[in-house]
């Protein structure tokens, strides 16, 4: 029996499962540690190796370690730590899904169902007597201590003797030491929250006070006889946590770090390397970031380099950095509309590339990502020799680089599956396999430049059409920051093209705040993160329409999250161009969401509401056009990112308004759907529901 492509898209994650990922190189490039499942439905992460030899020989893989094989309990048994990271990583599966390496890549720490595990990478796995629950463990420089948390304490434990002690505990529930808040983890892409010393005498650590933070509380209505979930969440205009950092000395010394926290409230990053401590800082509004250096002795910082911006700062992963020879690594626009490269105080990059993250540095080469055309990212780097690039073809590419020895792993357009080589001084030494199953359907995407902002845009067709007749159109867009759609990777549009096979031209539009085209691409949504972002979808829409047979009598949307609030949006302003909608976990009001991402686009509410009241949905469900559009609201009732409140506040209004729309309640789903079922009629649930509205 053939399998459904709803059914196979569910149990295989979106054909993420069996993929490579997680890569890491050993200083001297002769191994390369990654996790894989072992097939494309398997949900169980396993951890392997690759050896690369020094003599041109082919580098062979071999399995480290398959959770199956452990002493541990039939299901996962995460603790809560664990679940807010998976949660807030958008992670899929389970097993080994994460795991941290000591200096030399000889030896790695990784937490299962609460227990900590160590490897020599080689053939002994065991675990170490440790407190329980485990999370986030990571071996010191030499590999011969791990350090972890547990009930929200610092803790260390001795690989050889198994020795275990507090470094710092918690003063009250509120604190925490070496977690990362959740604006960290979920914004800012900080998912750790402490540092080694290199020499693995100390520890930098955060220090988390949540008791400024409102509480909030999630229930399961599904199961009355529980309590609710109290969760600390940071809405805008309301106090974040209270982060700071302190030194910890494995033996007992503890010195606090200095900096102006009222002023530069956020912690976007730390490293500690041979050459000191690195902190970057940021301000509320976002407008300014400050890189410090650190003196662990006396936790005293000195400025190192400041940026600022009238609209917004942006976030870039892997920055600050250093050179082998000392020379500082920033990513920066400085003037210029396209991000650059900066090393040692120079830009060297030029103006028509924009640097999307930093990925390594391997003495004096810098690998990172960067867009010429913002449908693909490839890999580039910089040595003092020039600029070259690493990936070719079309593509959506990352990499990682160590001892000589460069992961490039990539998805491209023209075929399914991620390709992952490994090159040694630049020669091909190995591939590493993808076990991820291909979708049970062809893919067929045309990619335009549509109107006069040429905005990337993806066309999809049913198989096997032939233009007799128009065909009712459903736009699918995410649509707003953080997130394109349009990619030159052939698996981002495998739902799409399953969606038009059941009828429908699917158009996939980026518009303005999307990555990848630049500050002032980005910054148009600039305190209105709804009139750019819909104009661009009708924009698309109307170009596709002249190159496609579109019937634009019959237009529907559909969208999660951002896109979730885009597709509501669209039928709520404008019923004239958009006659159904379906908005999963759709962000309806603009103060019920968290503080570093609204506050960046919108400004706070306290100073200023009017961009709150203009782009929440409610104002537009009351004062919004006489027509009335089918709308589907769905929505996880666990969800602590966009929480259910915002689906119930929509829906009040709506009633209020008298405008009949149906509502859709997940219980025990959150921000994610990756339960097999959920997924599966979902995806079929929604078709049903187009194809009634569009009739």
């Amino acid at each position: 029996m053939t399998t459904s492509f709803p059914r196979q898209s569910a149990r295989t994650r979106r054909f993420t499962l069996g993929a490579p990922r997680g890569f890491q190189v050993s200083p001297d490039g002769s191994r390369v540690v990654f996790l894989r499942s072992r097939g494309g439905t398997d949900p169980v992460t396993c951890l392997w190796a690759l050896d690369v030899p020094g003599d041109g020989a082919e580098a062979k893989e071999r399995l480290i370690v398959d959770p199956r094989t452990l002493d541990l309990p039939g299901e996962e048994d995460l603790p809560a730590e664990e679940r807010a990271r998976r949660e807030r990583a958008r992670e899929q599966a389970g097993g080994v899904v994460a795991y941290a390496a000591d200096e030399r890549l000889s030896l790695a720490a990784f937490a299962l169902s609460g227990r900590l595990f160590v490897t020599d990478l080689d053939t002994e796995v065991r675990p170490l007597d440790a407190a329980v629950p485990v999370f986030d463990p990571r071996p010191d420089p030499s590999g011969t201590r791990v350090a972890y948390v547990s009930g929200r304490a610092l803790r260390v434990i001795e690989v050889a003797t198994g020795a275990d002690r507090a470094l710092a505990e918690p003063e009250d529930g509120q604190v925490s030491y070496g977690l990362a808040e959740f604006i960290a983890a979920e914004e800012m892409q900080r998912m750790r929250g402490y540092w080694w010393a290199p020499d693995g005498t100390a520890i930098l650590a955060a220090r988390v006070d949540e008791s400024p933070v409102r509480r909030w509380h999630i229930a399961d209505p599904a199961h009355p006889e529980a309590a609710p979930r109290e969760v600390g969440y940071p809405a805008a205009g309301t106090p974040n946590a209270d982060v700071s950092l302190v030194v910890l000395g494995l033996d007992g010394g503890r010195q606090a770090v200095e900096w102006d926290r009222a002023a530069f409230p956020y912690l976007v990053t730390a490293r500690w390397d041979s050459r000191g401590v690195l902190l970057v800082v940021q301000t509320r509004d976002q407008k300014t970031m400050r890189i410090l250096e650190a003196d662990p002795a006396t936790g005293r910082t000195t400025l190192v380099r400041e940026d600022t911006d009238p609209v917004w700062l942006d976030i870039v992963p892997g920055v600050p950095a250093r050179t082998g020879g000392g020379d500082l690594v920033w990513a920066a626009e400085d003037g210029h509309d396209a991000r650059g490269l900066i090393v040692g105080g120079e830009r060297v990059t030029p103006d028509d590339l924009h640097v999307r993250s930093v990925l390594d540095v391997d003495g004096d080469t810098v690998l990172f990502t960067a867009s010429e055309e913002p449908t693909e990212i490839h890999v580039w780097a910089y040595a003092p020799g020039g600029l070259s690039r690493v990936s070719d073809g079309a593509g959506v590419f990352g990499a990682r680089r160590r001892g000589g020895t460069t992961v490039v792993t990539g998805s491209r357009l023209d075929r399914f599956g991620v390709e992952t080589t490994v090159l040694r001084d630049g020669r091909p030494v190995g591939r590493i396999a993808s076990h991820a199953e291909q979708p049970s359907l062809d893919v067929g995407v045309t990619l335009i430049r549509a109107g006069e902002r040429e905005l990337r845009t993806a066309v999809l067709l049913p198989t096997g059409y032939t233009g007799d007749d128009p065909l009712p159109v459903l736009m699918d867009p995410y649509g707003g920051p953080h997130a394109q759609r349009v990619m030159a990777a052939r698996r981002a549009f495998a739902e799409p093209q399953w969606l038009a096979d059941q009828g429908f031209a699917v158009v996939v539009a980026d518009g303005r705040g999307t990555p990848g085209r630049g500050g002032a691409w980005e910054r148009a949504v600039h305190r209105n993160l709804a009139d750019p972002v819909l104009d661009d979808q009708i924009a698309a829409l109307r170009a596709a329409a002249e190159r496609f047979p579109l019937d634009l009598s019959r237009v529907g949307i559909r969208g999660w999250s951002f896109g979730g609030y885009l597709a509501a949006l669209a039928v709520l302003r404008r019923p004239d161009v958009f006659h159904a909608a379906i908005a999963g976990a759709p962000v309806t009001d603009w103060t019920l969401y968290d503080t570093h991402y609204t506050e960046r686009y919108l400004g706070h509410p306290g100073e200023d509401p009017e961009p709150y009241e203009k782009c929440g949905l409610t104002r537009a469900a009351s004062e919004g056009a006489d027509v009335t559009r089918p709308l589907l609201l769905i929505h996880g009732l666990a969800d602590d990112n966009v929480v259910a409140a915002h689906t119930l506040r929509l829906s009040s209004a709506l009633l209020a308004a008298g405008r009949p729309h149906s509502v859709l309640p997940l219980s025990g789903v959150t921000h994610m759907t990756p339960q097999e079922v959920v997924a599966e009629n979902l995806l079929l649930l929604q078709i049903r529901f187009l194809k009634e509205a569009l009739a």
